[in-house]
C-alpha cells in the first residue's frame, strides 16, 4: 500500500502541489464496479459495490453523514476511504480531496476512486493501467466506475439506470448495480457486493445517521442477496419508527409502522411479536391475541419468553392478562 502525506499537509497544499511517495503497489486488484451518490432530495449520501472478491464491504465504501461518500478500488488502497472523508470534513470539496490523494499516491495509476460530497461536489479517477474494461462517469449527484468488465458497456448502463430509476437512494444505487450485471459485469464473474446509505446532515449519533449499512461476504448471487436485505432493512427501519411513534403515544403511526413493516417481511415472528406487545401496552389486547398465537405456532419459545416479560417491566404483571396472552399451551 502507498504511503500519504500527512492530512494535515494535504490540507495546507493546493491541489496536486504534493509529490509522488515511493511505495509498493499490491499485487491483485480485488474491486469491480460501484457508484457513489447523493440524493439531492434528502441529502442521503451512499456507495453501492459488487465484487468477484470476498468482502467487498471492508474495504471499498466509505460514507459518513454530512461529510461525503467514497469508492476506493482496482488496486485498492483504504486510505482513500478514511483520508477522503477526514479532507471533505476539513471543508474540502470531493474534487480537491480527490486530487491531493492522487498527487501523493505513487501507484496512482492503478488506482480507481470515485467521491461526493455533501454538496453533491463529484469526483473520479481511473488510472491508465487499471485493468479494462475500466473507466468512470461522472453525472449530476453520481458517479460511477468500473474495471476488469466483460464490456465497456457496463458504466454507461449504469449511470443510466440510476438516472431513470426511482425510489429512493438505497433503491437507485440498486439498479445501478443490476444494470452493470445485465451488461455482463466482472469478466471474473461475482462474489460479494454492499451497500451504505447515511443521512445529509450529522446528528451526532453515527448509529441513527446509517441508514442502510449492508454486507454480503460471499454468495453465488451477491445482488440478489443485497436487495433482499434491503428490503429486510426497510422493515426495520419501520419497526423503529413505530417505536419512536409509541415513545411519542402516536399509537396510530406506530400501529401502522408495525404493519408496512410485516408486509415487508412475511414470516419474521419477530416483528409480529413485538407488534402484539406494543399493542397490549396500548390497551388493544384482543388485537394482539391473533398475534401472538401466529408467532406461537411459527416457534414455542415466543411464548416462554412472554412470560419474562412482566418481570422486565415490558407487559402489565397481571396474570389475568397473561393468561389470555399465553392463550391454551399445546
Amino acid at each position: 500500500m502507498p504511503r500519504f502525506i500527512p492530512l494535515l499537509a494535504l490540507l495546507a497544499l493546493p491541489a496536486f502541489a504534493a509529490g509522488p511517495v515511493s511505495a509498493p503497489v499490491p499485487r491483485r486488484p480485488v474491486h469491480t464496479y460501484s457508484i457513489v451518490a447523493r440524493d439531492p432530495e434528502t441529502g442521503e449520501l451512499g456507495v453501492a459495490v459488487q465484487s468477484h472478491w470476498f468482502s467487498v464491504g471492508s474495504t471499498v465504501p466509505w460514507a459518513e453523514a454530512g461529510v461525503g461518500a467514497v469508492a476506493t478500488q482496482s488496486f485498492v488502497d483504504p486510505t482513500y476511504g478514511k483520508l477522503g472523508l477526514d479532507l471533505m470534513r476539513a471543508g474540502r470539496g470531493a474534487p480537491e480531496s480527490l486530487a491531493g490523494l492522487l498527487a501523493a499516491d505513487s501507484a496512482s495509476q492503478v488506482r480507481q476512486v470515485a467521491m461526493i460530497d455533501a454538496k453533491g461536489r463529484v469526483a473520479a479517477h481511473t488510472g491508465d493501467k487499471c485493468i479494462s474494461a475500466a473507466g468512470h462517469l461522472v453525472g449530476e449527484n453520481f458517479s460511477v466506475q468500473a474495471n476488469m468488465m466483460e464490456k465497456d458497456t457496463v458504466w454507461p448502463a449504469m449511470a443510466k439506470a440510476f438516472r431513470e430509476a426511482k425510489g429512493d437512494l438505497a433503491e437507485r444505487m440498486l439498479v445501478a448495480l443490476e444494470a452493470a450485471e445485465a451488461q455482463g459485469g466482472d469478466i471474473r464473474g461475482r462474489q460479494s457486493a454492499a451497500l451504505i446509505v447515511v443521512s445529509g446532515k450529522a446528528s451526532g449519533r453515527p448509529w441513527v445517521d446509517r441508514k442502510f449499512d449492508l454486507r454480503v461476504e460471499d454468495a453465488p448471487t451477491p445482488l440478489k442477496e443485497l436487495r433482499r436485505l434491503v428490503t429486510l432493512q426497510r422493515a426495520y427501519n419501520l419497526m423503529n419508527e413505530g417505536d419512536l411513534a409509541i415513545e411519542r403515544n402516536d399509537t396510530e403511526a406506530a400501529l401502522k409502522a408495525y404493519s408496512s413493516a410485516e408486509a415487508l417481511a412475511p414470516g419474521n415472528a419477530e416483528m409480529v411479536f413485538w407488534h402484539a406487545v406494543s399493542l397490549v401496552n396500548v390497551g388493544r389486547v384482543d388485537e394482539a391475541v391473533p398475534l401472538f398465537q401466529k408467532t406461537y405456532k411459527a416457534d414455542a419459545r415466543w411464548r416462554k419468553l412472554l412470560e419474562r416479560l412482566p418481570k422486565s417491566g415490558l407487559l402489565p404483571d397481571d396474570p389475568k392478562l397473561m393468561t389470555k396472552l399465553l392463550g391454551p399451551s399445546r
